[in-house]
């Protein structure tokens, strides 16, 4: 099968809904417990947080606006203020901007790895980690622990049509805790 080009123009600053069942791949993988708190730095309309909330943690949500629900805070992830930021959240899990040649995804896993010492899931294009200079997240990179390949493919304006990307969850785990990176897999 081939991957053709989106007939989808790109609108600054809007939102792309992840269905539910995304968000259920990575955490039958990577399941939240009661006594955390994961932030969802990219949380649009709440659909991602809601099921992570179903899962027992508590979610605070952040956006760069505001759409359909109200955010704990507003905030720039890439370019705002730090003193803005949480301190530690346990994970942070969201589905970042890409921007052109997702210059804009790796900014926001770069910077996602900085602000938590914990678990980072990132739901990205199935293509992210390939190329010589994104090494620094995946190969060089000791809390690189999984990547997550969607079967099913996102329909990312909520009618039931899909996209002609695919997709994979990006997952980094704790500073500290080194292990052999996974490739996974996963269906609605």
């Amino acid at each position: 099968m081939t991957v053709g080009p989106s007939k989808f123009a790109p609108v600054a600053n809007q939102f792309y809904q992840t269905e539910p069942w995304a968000t259920e791949v990575l955490l039958r993988h990577f399941p939240v417990g009661r006594d955390d708190v994961v932030w969802e730095p990219a949380a649009g309309a709440h659909l991602m947080a809601d099921v992570i909330r179903e899962h027992g943690a508590f979610v605070v949500t952040s956006d760069i606006e505001t759409y359909t629900k109200g955010h704990h805070f507003i905030c720039d992830f890439i370019d705002g203020p730090a003193d803005q930021l949480l301190p530690q959240p346990h994970a942070i899990i969201t589905n970042p901007p890409y921007g052109k040649g997702n210059r804009m995804a790796v900014r926001f896993a770069e910077l996602s790895l900085e602000r938590c010492t914990g678990l980072v899931a990132l739901l990205l294009t199935a293509k992210f980690d390939f190329g010589k200079t994104r090494r620094h997240l995946f190969q060089d990179n000791p809390r690189f622990m999984a990547k997550i390949a969607l079967l099913d493919r996102i329909s990312w304006a909520g009618n039931g049509e899909t996209g002609t990307e695919d997709h994979a969850w990006y997952v980094w785990g704790p500073a500290g805790q080194q292990r052999q990176p996974l490739m996974l897999w996963g269906a609605k």
